[in-house]
């Protein structure tokens, strides 16, 4: 099935271990926002009913380091996985439950059947009505065996830093680190190492107060504010508390903590709650076209992972990681506004408005341009402001091709390939650091005298994760690089001329199981069902929505674009052969009692990437369990 267990203290496990528990088998890939979504969305179900439901991961990587067994072991500890995880590097059993997408979901009645496959996250909800019918049933039948599971935890090991996400050089000349593994900050001194102190309990959750009462949850990105608005906005740090989706201000006098933007409840694209609703005292909120605007702590964020401050628009940019956009946050005037990015996933380069970005996740400011690490499309990307209104900003990628191309290759620009770079830092002369964090690289771009795509080299190699690059004051020879998976600063010296090596480990594709499709008209088939007690949400209009598209776009003759029915018939031009379908599907549900007040509401959403192939006799209908 895999190669190999983790978190079962060295065992195997099988299904037949697990007869009269109801198994959920969690498919997700350690690189994927959104499984790093619904591994949050599981945790308190997991913990509720311990006794009866074992879930399993089943980790099936999208990137060549994800199937690098230290790297999983290292990943299932950063994001505290509770439930016995399948290595699956060659997605064996991925294709054994015939998955499609990062995450997914399949749901194993306690007699060992499958009774549901859902992909996506905010299915929380569903799985716990299913749960409960399953445990009702299968009790009642004498089927149900409570007890531990297979789980066995790991033992930490104590360090000062642990998995640290991006650190700040602080006027004094230490060093701020998003501890994100401690749920804390860090402050160390100018070595880098030595312990000054600890903001934060060191539990999840989000606790405003001093350093022994506040709580964060997974911290990443630290930005100063300008020290001309420290007094007027009461903090001097401003944090990306990531699973919180929120925005935190830190006092330094003292290391009060306040959270500034974010509900602390995760923005679902497509919802019609992730703001606040108006009050007597007028409109708290607008929404213009998709871009949302308001008070920062009326609008719902969704895993924000960077932050900076940008001086051409007076305002923080915001990479707002969980949705695939950039947001801006004005302290002074307690506002946050989505500036950046569709929503959509994916490489799109063009008016900001227009452009799709992939999990950006590191920022870095140079005069008016924002320089940002696309992560899922291993890119590096800039915002080009063109004066001070966000809206006439535009988008352009520098190094990457797409969301499944990636490699570790130096050269001209646009051939270079990253892996999932996390950091990136802007050098005085204008070239681009890049923390190449799946390569475990050290990479520059240098732009060409002559207006060319620039030139892409490696500057230091064998670095654990590197996850955030700080280039600290008075020492232009050396950045501080956050080496996340060794849980350390290190200082690494930058060559003279900053021009480092080539090197050439070749450009790399996912490579994910092809779906043979007829040529011609082909039946695309979205599955959802309603968990139970639940029901379509029409309240507002439509509950669901499919959008549809191509790459190439060739290869889709008719059927692109948004529409509310999930079932669509698309025209394929078997001329073209080959390609990937690229498919958004989202439904909302709600409580279906008519006695309840006011019904809790959820939203199920996906994106697809499907590859196919056109081939003579295979099926003509394409079916993908959004919840079915």
């Amino acid at each position: 099935m895999g190669r190999g267990w983790l978190n079962t203290g060295g065992a195997d496990v099988t299904l037949a271990d697990l007869r009269g528990k109801v198994v959920v088998l969690d498919f997700w890939t350690f690189c994927c926002i959104n499984c790093l979504h619904v591994l949050d969305e599981l945790r308190e179900l997991e913990a509720e009913h311990r006794d009866v439901l074992v879930i399993v991961g089943v980790h099936s990587p999208k990137f060549a380091h994800e199937a690098d067994p230290v790297a999983l072991a290292a990943a299932v500890e950063r994001y505290e996985v509770h439930h016995p995880v399948l290595d699956d590097p060659d997605l064996v059993t991925w294709q054994a439950y015939t998955a499609r997408a990062w995450p997914t979901l399949v749901v194993i009645d306690p007699e060992g059947y499958v009774v549901a496959q859902m992909a996506g996250e905010g299915h929380a909800h569903a799985v716990e009505a299913l749960v409960r019918e399953l445990v009702a049933e299968h009790e009642a039948k004498g089927t149900l065996h409570r007890g531990d599971g297979p789980y066995v935890p790991p033992t930490p090991q104590p360090t000062t830093l642990r998995f640290p996400a991006k650190a700040v050089e602080l006027p004094g000349g230490t060093f701020l680190v998003a501890d994100a593994g401690h749920h804390a900050l860090t402050e160390v001194a100018a070595d880098g190492e030595t312990l000054v102190r600890r903001i934060g309990t060191g539990e999840r959750g989000l606790v405003d107060g001093g350093p022994d009462e506040a709580r964060l949850s997974e911290p990443n990105g630290l930005a100063l504010v300008p020290e001309a608005l420290r007094a007027q906005v009461g903090y001097d740090v401003l944090v990306a508390d990531t699973v919180n989706h929120a925005l935190r201000g830190v006092r330094l006098a003292d290391g009060h903590v306040t959270t500034v933007a974010g509900t602390g409840e995760q923005f679902m694209v497509g919802a019609v709650d992730n703001v606040r609703p108006d009050d007597a005292d007028g409109p708290r909120t607008e929404r213009s076209g998709f871009a949302y605007a308001g008070p920062a702590r009326d609008v719902r964020l969704s895993s924000p992972w960077d932050v900076t401050w940008f001086e051409p628009w007076g305002v923080f940019v915001v990479a707002m990681a969980g949705h695939h956009t950039l947001w801006t946050f004005d302290p002074v005037a307690g506002t946050v506004q989505h500036v950046a990015g569709t929503m959509n996933e994916g490489l799109v380069d063009g008016p900001a408005t227009d452009a799709w970005f992939a999990q950006p996740s590191g920022l870095s400011v140079a005069g008016e341009h924002v320089w940002l690490a696309d992560s899922e499309t291993s890119a590096l990307r800039r915002l080009d402001a063109a004066g001070a209104d966000p809206a006439d900003a535009t988008v352009r990628t520098v190094v990457g091709e797409g969301l499944f191309d990636f490699g570790h290759r130096d050269g001209a620009a646009d051939e270079a390939r990253l892996q999932h770079p996390l950091g990136v830092a802007v050098l005085p002369d204008g070239s681009v650091l890049v923390a190449d964090t799946y390569n475990g690289a050290l990479r520059r771009w240098a732009p060409d005298p002559d207006g060319g795509p620039g030139h892409v080299t490696t500057l230091a190699t064998d670095l654990a994760e590197p996850s955030g690059l700080v280039l600290p004051a008075g020492d232009a020879g050396h950045v501080l690089v956050v080496e996340s998976a060794a849980h350390r600063l290190t200082r690494v010296a930058l060559p003279a001329d900053a021009t480092g090596t080539h090197v050439d480990g070749g450009a790399h594709r996912t490579r994910r199981p092809v779906t043979d499709v007829a040529g011609g008209e082909v039946r695309l088939e979205v599955v959802f069902t309603p968990a139970p007690g639940q029901k379509l949400d029409t309240r507002w209009g439509p509950s669901t929505s499919l959008q549809v598209s191509a790459t190439p776009p060739e290869l889709l003759l008719d059927g692109a674009g948004t529409d509310v029915d999930l079932v669509r018939t698309l025209r394929l031009d078997p001329a073209v052969g080959e390609g990937v379908l690229h498919v958004t599907a989202r439904a909302a549900s709600c409580d279906g009692d008519p006695e309840i007040e006011h019904p809790a509401c959820h939203l199920a959403a996906q994106d697809w990437g499907v590859p196919v192939r056109i081939t003579a006799g295979a099926a003509d209908t394409l079916t993908l369990p959004l919840l079915g």
